[in-house]
């Protein structure tokens, strides 16, 4: 058990992110946290474009969070390093670096909405970090604002099981205050003064039996999932208010549950009760497992050990940190570090294990978005930023010299949307490529190509907000015209119908050393299931198998042709779109006794499998999005191209339709323009499927359940 004196100085660090929806009131969340904890003297507002963290000017110009953005504040003795991230789908690469450095989060949700597309991907996210949770149900003021409902969607969707520790006082309007059912008491606030704390009293005589039957259920859902409040449950028949706070904290960093609290973050109501659960129950750096890496090599003792290893969070031991983003700017880079053991100081040299060089710090600085202050000195469990790394990117281990370890970095998904860009003027063509060059350092989801039949520059990215985003930074940022041509999405190939013992001989005879490799080989489709939420998507499905038998081909050679397979793979027979989902096996082969080489069987592996695949029935693939439209019940038909009509115009309704990407592009203006402005909708990539053409599809039409074979749509009504 922790000391509850807090001896030890991490335990009064926490390292949390704000996840949700886009609209669901996240930056509003972490402004009012930065106004309680007295960080800032005026309270900032997305609508105004004053807010700390979205301080970039297309931010304020959108009025949504793009960049992820770290701030620090301090709560009742204790740090919180706090990160902002962002909540539409195109964004969601900022989302996967933040968690991979975060220990903790809260996870706002829209009182009246509930869950929404975007806050099960990212909940899935942290899911998959193993990050701990909080849920804040926010905008409790709002018309048709509902906990009960909220918490339920919350289950029936997200799958936990939800311990809802506040009962609102008052409705929509009326909505002042919330009922502490752990501690039972009342917590209110005025619109009187905005700076005034929570007025502390008893439970309203109104609400008092309600409040005791939610603390009973609260006491037994509690009791049924953790052996030390059952015990007490049975014995006195109650949980005092210790028990339960101490299992609720058990619970929360275990998983087995999530603590349910609410407010509304605009009228600053229920931001230092959210505060104070974030101390009690999210964990400290010392709560965490000791973070794990390899041997990383090349350092005083490069020995090449890939054994893995494992850091505590101790400021003594020796260093550990994970670099996970990046500012490049015309005056420097700015490296945002999480630090997991040992400490740093201006001026040390550490031992970059990705890049396998050292580098020195120059400048460490605590952040608060685009301000930052001074630090001499940084330890296990910090989130700084620091000045003077050359080489470091998102994703880099840096470490100890005498030390070496390697940390995994966060994934990176698999760009699907393309536009080819090209300066105005010849002459800035240089500073488009050195532009281009900084925006894929900073966000490693970017990727930049060559064309190679047209010669054009191709930018790729997560989706067309993503590529409107990066274009227009590099506008303003650079001053440069840059003209951008329309949207591509990424196909994909795959095999129809495989081919069994297909036959290639490398045969190369010049003179000199000659190269011989021989190769029988079989294709077949690989069905396995795509992880796009992953970020992997379909392009990483590849399998490779050897049968050879006897030894006719060496182990050295079967792993170079699966490495000329993995070349090949890289353009397909149909239109030189990458190939996926596809099983090659190795049967048999033959190899000379001079003229055998790792080399020959590699371009063997290559050129066999580019003939195979000729040989194979290849298929088209496009990637696909999950839509979800939300409009008035009146607009439905407009918008599926049909005469459905799901109830009175009073209500909404909600389609979900599969459809390809590729129809998306300008779906945002033709919903408005259907829906007079009254329609809202949310993509998120769910992988890939056939194509129905092996052409680009047309983006004029309606993102519809027609817009596909394989699509399906389903409308609901429901007045909100």
């Amino acid at each position: 058990m922790r000391n509850p004196t807090h001896a030890n100085p991490l335990a009064t660090v926490r390292n949390l992110g704000i996840l949700a929806h886009v609209d669901a009131g996240k930056t509003t969340v972490t402004e009012r946290i930065l106004y309680a904890t007295g960080t800032t003297h005026q309270r900032g507002e997305v609508h105004d474009g004053t807010t700390v963290t979205d301080f970039d000017p297309q931010e304020r110009d959108r009025g949504i969070t793009i960049f992820a953005a770290a701030v620090s504040c301090t709560w009742d003795g204790h740090r919180i390093n706090l990160i902002d991230t962002p909540g539409h789908v195109d964004f969601a690469d900022e989302v996967e670096r933040s968690l991979r450095v975060l220990d903790g989060a809260v996870a706002v949700f829209d009182a009246v909405a509930g869950v929404e597309p975007q806050s099960e991907s990212v909940w899935r996210q942290a899911d998959r970090h193993g990050v701990p949770r909080i849920a804040f149900v926010n905008k409790m003021d709002r018309a048709g604002a509902e906990l009960d409902a909220a918490v339920a969607s919350i289950r029936a969707r997200l799958h936990p099981v939800p311990l809802v520790v506040q009962l609102p006082i008052g409705a929509e309007d009326a909505f002042t205050g919330v009922v502490d059912l752990v501690r039972l008491r009342a917590l209110t606030w005025t619109d009187g003064d905005a700076a005034e704390a929570a007025h502390e009293g008893s439970v309203p005589d109104g609400l008092r039996e309600e409040a005791h039957r939610r603390r009973r259920l609260l006491e037994e859902a509690v009791a049924e999932l953790h052996p030390g409040a059952l015990e007490e449950f049975c014995a006195t028949g109650t949980l005092d208010a210790g028990t339960l706070a101490a299992a609720l904290r058990d619970l929360t960093r275990s998983g087995e549950g999530v603590v349910v609290l609410c407010g509304s973050a605009y009228r600053n109501r229920g931001v230092e009760p959210l505060l104070d659960a974030v101390l009690a129950y999210l964990p400290s750096p010392l709560d965490v497992p000791p973070v794990r890496g390899t041997h990383g090599g090349d350092g005083d003792d490069g020995d090449g050990d890939e054994r893995e290893r494992e850091r505590a969070a101790d400021p003594a031991a020796p260093l550990a940190a994970l670099a996970f983003k990046v500012n490049a700017t015309a005056t420097g880079r700015l490296t945002y570090l999480r630090l997991y053991s040992g400490t740093i100081e201006k001026g040390d040299t550490v031992w970059d294990a990705t890049a396998r060089r050292t580098e020195r710090i120059g400048r460490i600085l605590r952040v608060r978005a685009d301000r930052h202050a001074p630090l001499d000195r940084a330890v296990a469990g910090d989130i700084v930023a620091v000045v003077g790394l050359k080489s470091a990117r998102a994703g880099s281990t840096l470490c100890a010299p005498s030390a070496p370890l390697v940390l995994e970095p966060p994934g990176v998904a698999e760009p699907v949307v393309s536009v080819a860009v090209e300066a105005r003027r010849g002459t800035d063509t240089g500073r488009l490529a050195s532009a281009l060059a900084r925006l894929v350092e900073e966000d490693p989801s970017l990727v930049v190509r060559t064309d190679r039949e047209t010669g054009q520059t191709v930018l790729s990215g997560m989706g067309e907000l993503h590529l409107e985003v990066a274009v227009e930074k590099i506008r303003r940022e650079q001053g440069l015209a840059v003209d951008v041509g329309r949207p591509r999405v990424g196909y994909r190939e795959t095999v129809g119908r495989g081919v069994s013992g297909f036959v290639y001989r490398h045969v190369k005879q010049d003179g000199g050393a000659g190269q011989f490799a021989h190769v029988v080989l079989d294709v077949e489709p690989l069905d396995t299931p795509d992880s796009a939420e992953s970020g992997s998507g379909s392009g990483s499905v590849f399998e490779f198998r050897s049968a050879v038998v006897g030894g006719r081909v060496p182990q050295e050679y079967v792993r170079a042709v699966e490495a000329g397979c993995r070349d090949a793979l890289a353009e397909g027979p149909s239109g030189g779109h990458p190939v996926t989902g596809l099983r090659v096996t190795l049967t048999d082969g033959a190899t000379h006794v001079k003229d055998s080489s790792e080399a020959a069987f590699r371009t063997a592996g290559r050129f066999g499998l580019r003939d195979a695949l000729r040989a194979c029935a290849t298929v088209l693939l496009e990637p696909v999005a999950e839509v979800t439209v939300t409009v008035p019940q009146d607009a439905v038909g407009r918008v599926t191209g049909s005469d459905t009509r799901t109830g009175g115009a009073a209500g909404t309704a909600t389609v979900t339709a599969t459809v390809p990407l590729a129809e998306l592009f300008g779906y945002a203006t033709r919903l408005r323009s259907r829906t007079r402005g009254r329609g809202t909708f949310t993509a998120r990539p769910t992988g890939y499927a056939p194509a129905p053409e092996p052409s680009p599809a047309s983006a004029s039409g309606s993102a519809s359940a027609s817009a596909s074979g394989s699509a399906s749509a389903s409308a609901s009504g429901s007045a909100r």
